[in-house]
């Protein structure tokens, strides 16, 4: 089962989904970050009140990205031996990547807010001022505003290797952007996820209607625990409306690889489902698209 957005006759509306099912109905007018700021239990209560039994319908044409409010996305980074060597590879200055995955205390950056994130099939972006970028599939947490783990999705984010690779210090043009981050397509409540460090990560890149790269890994090659994620993050740090914590990629394409205009990138995860984006190059090839 999965909370989804999705739009509805009226407007935006939070439902319950199940096997492309739509299975439970929030109240009318229930926005997502308002159920971030309840505790697990309360959050537990809200849902069973929610379920509608015998009540299935076709799921919503549009699901739209599983933010809203003020909730933040923030991403976690060199959680994997992967990646480190990929830091490493790309930039001028590889010890410090090497320094940041030995190290007690994790790489913690702010990624986007809500008009910056992409819902399945809307259109992620790479920068015009950019040669090289790529898809970083991710595991999420949903995270409450009391510090606890409600729940998963599925993240990708997006990330300019070149300008990274100047200079780390020019990380925050390489990762923050207009549509640089894709979620989706809803969130797998916690308790219904057995063993988060034993799911699948599959990414395929299709480019002109075939798969021109694809890889697969599993969260039990993350080095960091969730705990530890979410504990930093909130040190000194308070997130009233939840927060969304991508908890870093192992799938890493080469490096004469990069992503091209009217690629579709598709993340599939155990237990979540799958995320796809069309790319497209610089914020006017964004539209108005929906919030």
């Amino acid at each position: 089962m999965q909370i989804i957005r999705y739009k509805s006759s009226s407007g935006v509306a939070l439902g319950m989904a199940l096997n492309s099912q739509l299975i439970g109905y929030f109240q009318p007018n229930s926005e997502l970050h308002n159920l971030l700021r309840l505790r697990t239990d309360e959050l537990r209560m809200q849902i069973e009140n929610s379920f509608q039994p015998g009540a299935a319908n076709n799921l919503p044409t549009l699901i739209l990205a599983p933010i809203d409010g003020e909730t933040e996305v923030w991403a976690a980074g060199v959680t994997y031996k992967q990646s480190e060597q990929a830091r490493m590879e790309e930039s001028g200055t590889p010890d410090i990547y090497a320094k940041v995955y030995a190290a007690k205390r994790p790489e913690l950056f702010f990624k986007a807010t809500r008009r910056r994130v992409a819902g399945p099939d809307a259109p992620i972006v790479v920068r015009t001022d950019s040669t090289w970028d790529v898809p970083e599939p991710e595991l999420v947490l949903v995270v409450n505003a009391h510090a606890e783990i409600i729940g998963y999705t599925i993240g990708n984010d997006v990330s300019s290797r070149s300008i990274e690779g100047e200079n780390p210090l020019y990380l925050p043009q390489a990762k923050i952007y207009a549509g640089c981050c894709g979620l989706g397509p809803g969130i797998t409540p916690a308790w219904e996820v057995s063993d988060p460090y034993n799911l699948t990560i599959h990414l395929a890149i299709e480019r002109n209607g075939q798969v021109y790269w694809e890889g697969e890994t599993s969260t039990r090659e993350l080095k960091r625990r969730f705990d530890e994620l979410v504990t930093y993050l909130f040190l000194e740090n308070d997130f009233p409306d939840g927060v969304f914590l991508c908890t870093g990629t192992a799938l890493v394409p080469e490096r004469q690889f990069t992503l091209e205009p009217g690629d579709v990138v598709q993340i599939d995860v155990d237990q979540l489902g799958t995320l796809r984006n069309l790319v497209v190059r610089g914020k006017v090839k964004l539209g108005q698209g929906v919030s």
